[in-house]
């Protein structure tokens, strides 16, 4: 029997064939510095290491970031995002390059890498851990000529007080885009909980980073209030990557398709200029679905 969380390119164009195409509803948000200078949208697809997790994360599936560079090839896509989560532990120069070469050679740009930073962490060894992981990917990003890092902002700990936990992820991020400055890497932070769970809250934080090497992740999948899109609307002005999900859920957790459409709308509102990186998380097999969906991302962008 098909699990009722299975979520086909079929399913989903039956499950959105009632949603009509809204316009923008409310006002963007204003803060401090919106992206500049963009002039029209334009958009290039690229496809997350994370949606093949499970394939990455098992030694038997055969599957590897280089069998992921060549679907994402065979998916005529622009580019190919590789999440560091699935790299060696100490990985070396010569890894990088020959992913990057290898990305090349199948005329892929690497649109990005991720990380899993925590700058919630009061001044000791943890926060230390977190600022040198999130240099030493810089430079590994540097040497993909990954131009941008999906950043976290992290979590509030016990014992620390909200207006503590905002200034310690502001020192914190802070610190890493000056040195990502130095690589000509770009931090693009990403709505993912915490003080980073609303739209206002993300904004908070990017207005206190003085850095042009700073900006959005805009995540489809990650805002749960009753207004999603409004949300998405508000932080789509300082995207420097954006990121798609099949699904989003409001308060009430209920996974419903996601209205590709309407995003782009929003992100063509915003004159958004970059990649769109498609990210799957439901339970169908990747390497079939994630094809089927880059089809609706581009019947959504025509």
């Amino acid at each position: 029997m098909e699990n009722d969380r299975t979520l086909t390119r079929r399913h989903w164009l039956a499950a959105t064939s009632s949603l009509t195409v809204a316009g923008m509803m409310g006002q963007q948000a204003t803060a401090a510095e919106p992206i500049p200078n963009r002039s029209a949208p334009k958009f290039k697809l690229s496809l997350a290491a994370y949606s093949y997790r499970k394939l990455l994360q098992d030694p038997n599936s055969g599957v590897t970031l280089k069998t992921f560079i060549d679907d994402c090839a065979k998916m005529q896509l622009d580019g190919t995002e590789l999440t560091s989560y699935y790299f060696p532990k100490d990985v070396t120069a010569d890894y990088l390059y020959d992913l990057k070469a290898h990305a090349f050679r199948q005329g892929l740009t690497v649109s990005g890498t991720a990380i899993g930073n925590d700058f919630g962490h009061p001044p000791g060894e943890k926060r230390d851990e977190q600022i040198a992981l999130t240099k030493t990917w810089i430079e590994n990003a540097a040497k993909l000529t990954a131009p941008v890092i999906r950043v976290f902002a992290g979590h509030q700990k016990k014992g620390v007080s909200a207006e503590e936990t905002h200034d310690l992820m502001v020192e914190g991020l802070t610190e890493v885009c000056e040195y990502a400055g130095q690589h000509g890497v770009f931090l693009a932070l990403e709505n993912h909980g915490g003080p980073t769970a609303t739209a206002e809250g993300l904004l908070k934080l990017v207005k206190a980073v003085d850095s042009p090497w700073f900006g959005v992740n805009l995540d489809s999948g990650n805002f749960h209030s009753d207004d999603i899109y409004g949300e998405l609307a508000q932080v789509a002005p300082y995207a420097l990557n954006a990121q798609i999900k099949v699904v989003v859920s409001g308060p009430d957790k209920k996974k419903v398709p996601t209205d590709f459409r309407r995003v782009f709308e929003i992100l063509s509102a915003a004159n958004y200029r970059g990649f769109v990186v498609l990210e799957y998380e439901e339970n169908e097999n990747p390497r079939e679905a994630c094809p089927e969906f880059v089809k609706v991302l581009r019947e959504a962008m025509a």
